[in-house]
């Protein structure tokens, strides 16, 4: 049995105004900073072996300072790298939603049969999610490992794990922690993969 801890990375300026972040490197505030501080001591006693982030400032900082607080191995995963949200990037969620209401709805309906401007298809970042977790599952069969990515990515991470619901896509915590573990028979879900 395997072990996922699924962290969301620390909090920036950009999740407090509730802009959209996608590809865009904004750091971790002082929020975040302590954040990822907290995120790792919660994972402290649990046997974390490794974590995995993307090269995106927030995600690669919240990993980097777990890593280093529990002296574990951190890696680099640039399939990880989050959902490229085109021109929507750094504008107000509220500004999508008064602006382009009907994409909206439909991002929060059918996200999969949306592509913001000049940005990538869901369907693309989920294939990339696919790839990079079913070398993870293939690599590692039980213990723990960390696997640090901010949303939607990580929604779609969580879905192939545990074959869920997105959630909502605009919301940075979709309703869960800051770390989420998941116990996965790595077998099971490269078949179904």
């Amino acid at each position: 049995m395997l072990k996922i801890a699924l962290i969301r990375p620390g909090t920036t300026d950009y999740d407090l105004q509730e802009r959209i972040q996608g590809t865009l490197d904004i750091p971790l505030n002082e929020q975040g900073l302590a954040e990822a501080a907290q995120a790792a001591e919660e994972l402290r006693d649990k046997g974390l072996e490794v974590i995995y982030a993307p090269p995106s400032e927030p995600a690669f900082r919240t990993a980097q300072t777990i890593s280093e607080n529990l002296d574990i191995k951190m890696r680099k995963l640039d399939r990880l790298q989050n959902l490229n949200y085109g021109l929507w990037q750094g504008m107000l969620i509220k500004d999508v939603r008064r602006k382009q209401p009907k994409v909206y709805r439909q991002w929060q309906e059918q996200p999969e049969h949306v592509c913001p401007p000049e940005g990538e298809m869901l369907e693309a970042a989920d294939q990339r999610v696919r790839l990079a977790m079913m070398k993870l599952l293939k690599r590692h069969k039980d213990g723990m490992i960390g696997v640090c990515v901010p949303e939607p990515l990580l929604s779609l991470v969580r879905r192939f794990i545990a074959h869920g619901e997105l959630g909502d896509l605009w919301k940075p915590t979709n309703g869960h922690s800051r770390v989420e573990i998941l116990q996965v028979e790595p077998e099971e879900v490269l078949v179904k993969g």
